[in-house]
């Protein structure tokens, strides 16, 4: 049966990250060649099946419940939309759009744009969703991160689904996820997921 454009699934934006019970996303000194920063890497234990460390390349691989929760973003996702800080922290992915699908940095500097690495450089986040939500077709905008980037998406209006995984783990210190924030937003529980290396939450933003 040929599926008509008004049968097509709309495009969401989803938000989505990991922290520490503590509400940090980083550890701290996070940054360029730095990573997640001391200790940061734990609240990533789940993408990757268990420790692993910035001293040397990441070889597990997601089980369970934490590989349904990546499986499932990854089925989903048509664009994705991050922050400068975030890119520079991950040292560009190596030079390369890791996601396989359009890649939105938002940053004041677009014209330090890398030339055919697939992201993108926009100066605004209002313009990057926009774009990426063009981009993504039937499929879902996510919005990755940092804090800043998740903050202004929320502040817009644009967040219809937010994901935090709570990593067990207490950090102490680095990026916290709300820090500075204090709009007030309500939320309706949709799904849970959990393993021994992370619980899983999805929500839907309701205001």
């Amino acid at each position: 049966m040929m599926v008509t454009t008004e049968e097509r699934p709309m495009t969401k934006v989803a938000a989505g990250i990991t922290t520490s019970l503590d509400g940090y996303i980083t550890g701290p000194n996070d940054g360029p060649g730095r990573g997640l920063g001391d200790g940061g890497e734990r609240l990533h234990y789940w993408v990757f099946g268990g420790p692993w460390s910035y001293d040397e390349e990441a070889r597990g691989e997601a089980t369970g419940a934490d590989k349904e929760v990546l499986d499932g973003a990854i089925a989903r996702v048509g664009a994705v939309v991050g922050g400068r800080n975030t890119y520079e922290a991950a040292d560009a992915w190596g030079g390369h759009n890791p996601f396989g699908v359009p890649f939105s940095i938002v940053t004041h500097r677009p014209e330090d744009a890398p030339a055919n690495a697939g992201f993108t450089f926009v100066n605004g986040l209002d313009e990057a969703i926009a774009q990426a939500s063009e981009a993504a077709g039937s499929k879902d905008v996510f919005v990755m991160g940092g804090a800043d980037v998740i903050r202004q998406a929320l502040r817009a209006g644009h967040v219809e689904e937010l994901s935090i995984s709570i990593a067990p783990v207490v950090l102490g210190g680095g990026k916290r996820l709300f820090d500075d924030f204090d709009e007030r937003v309500s939320l309706e529980h949709l799904r849970l997921l959990q393993s021994p290396f992370a619980t899983h939450i999805t929500y839907r933003v309701v205001t």
